[in-house]
């Protein structure tokens, strides 16, 4: 049974109505004292609560209910219906437990998805069937590993695929948050359709709409023809937006609403287009504490990360590193066409036991740098200890007292061009950036480089 607490009798009968029609049983009620009175007595699948009832304006009443809805049922799901101007009161509702929020009006196909979502993720009857196993159908999506603390995070993606939910990857740079993305995508029913990836690191905020949403022809002086938006390749599929947190202030509103409403307007098109896309989002930064710094949305931040997935460390999954190791040398000499390369367990024992700053990726330059550059049959740990050259920091802090932020950045990147010869990938991964982001950075600073 499905709750739905509103003091508009027309919303009441409209949310019935559609949910009544999607085979749901459904209990409508006015207000709060109704609401604690029926769930004093009956526990609901799921509750659609507004925030503000007759009383007041301020969605404090709503607030109190909620907590006080909790308090009685902890594990049922709630998602709040609250005007787009309200959205901070349903970013409080959240920190006080609702599980989703959506604005008024809403969108029925949005909201039906929302629903069904909340209903799956909280199902405690199909928890059962979420154990990762070997022959369970689960595509990888080529993610390399057998390590407690990768299967742990592949048992979540596999559980939440399935649903609409929004998905937030966090970790270091070079865990391979872009692979989870695409297990994400590759286990859900959109499978099928598209899957786009968009660097937000690499798009800078004037040419954010453009690439986002499309354009029409004539819309500005070099739009010669009408391009459609990532958001409008996705349609029907899923879209991965990678470095989220890179993303400026003004480009997160823009996002949010399409996140919110899944409706965009195209740059010289003044009517909405719909589009239906799963979000998946990934960050190697804190977005809690850019949060509290103000410098993230807290209203996107909780649009985005509905499941929070954290991709461990390769140091946090060392018995990972010889699967790894073998993978990546076979896939080169496969892609190189050259004959098998074994790497010995010497060879093995070293590279488990780096530090590896720069995660997989750090482990996939040494391997093949090791494999090409010494072109053995046999790779020993000597090889690999010959081609390991860790970055040294100590250049790097060198002489920085007195230096603003800015010039701090510039001096550090500059210094990693000296130390790297230039090369984009090993400046960056030292860096502990992407190159997108690297070239960002260089183009403001007006650093010229010969990659």
């Amino acid at each position: 049974m499905i709750l739905i607490i509103d003091d508009d009798s027309a919303i009441r009968s409209s949310l019935s109505f559609m949910l009544k029609r999607a085979k749901f049983d459904v209990l409508a009620v006015s207000g709060p004292k109704e609401a604690i009175e029926t769930v004093r007595s009956v526990t609901p699948q799921l509750i659609l609560m507004d925030m503000n009832f007759s009383l007041s304006t301020n969605g404090e009443e709503g607030l109190i209910l909620l907590r006080q809805v909790k308090l009685f049922c902890p594990d049922v799901p709630v998602i709040l219906m609250t005007a787009w101007g309200s959205i901070p009161l349903a970013v409080q509702g959240m920190q006080a437990g609702a599980f989703d929020f959506i604005t008024k009006p809403w969108n029925n196909a949005a909201l039906m998805q929302r629903i069904e979502t909340a209903l799956e993720l909280t199902s405690k009857d199909k928890s059962a069937d979420t154990v990762l196993t070997d022959d369970d159908g689960f595509d990888r999506s080529h993610i390399i590993g057998k390590s407690k603390a990768l299967l742990d995070v592949l048992t979540t993606v596999k559980r939440v695929a399935r649903t609409g939910a929004s998905v937030l990857v966090t970790g270091e740079s070079g865990t391979g948050k872009e692979l989870i993305a695409e297990a994400v995508h590759m286990n859900s029913p959109r499978r099928n359709k598209p899957f786009v990836k968009v660097n937000l690191g690499g798009i800078s905020q004037t040419l954010f709409e453009s690439e986002m949403f499309g354009h029409k022809k004539g819309a500005f002086t070099d739009a010669v023809t009408d391009r459609k938006g990532r958001f409008e390749l996705a349609d029907k599929g899923t879209i991965f937006l990678d470095e989220i947190g890179e993303l400026d202030l003004s480009c997160q509103v823009k996002l949010l609403r399409v996140l919110q409403e899944q409706t965009f307007e195209p740059l010289g098109e003044s009517r909405p287009r719909k589009v239906d896309v799963r979000v998946v989002c990934a960050t190697n930064a804190n977005l809690e504490q850019m949060v509290r710094e103000h410098t993230f949305r807290e209203d996107l931040f909780y649009r985005i990360n509905l499941i929070t997935v954290h991709l461990p460390a390769l140091r946090e999954r060392r018995e990972d590193i010889p699967l790894l190791a073998r993978h990546f040398a076979d896939s080169r000499c496969r892609a190189d066409g050259l004959s098998p390369v074994e790497l010995t367990d010497d060879a093995l024992d070293y590279l488990s036991r780096l530090p590896y700053p720069g995660n997989i990726r750090e482990l996939k330059n040494l391997v093949e740098r090791t494999l090409l550059v010494c072109g053995k049959q046999q790779l020993t740990a000597d090889d690999f200890k010959a081609q390991y050259h860790p970055a040294s920091t100590t250049s790097v802090t060198e002489n920085l007292q007195g230096l603003t932020l800015e010039e701090l950045e510039k001096r550090t990147i500059m210094q990693a061009l000296e130390a790297h010869g230039n090369n984009l990938s090993q400046v960056a991964l030292s860096l502990g950036i992407s190159r997108a982001a690297l070239y960002r950075r260089l183009e403001k600073y007006g650093i010229s480089f010969n990659d």
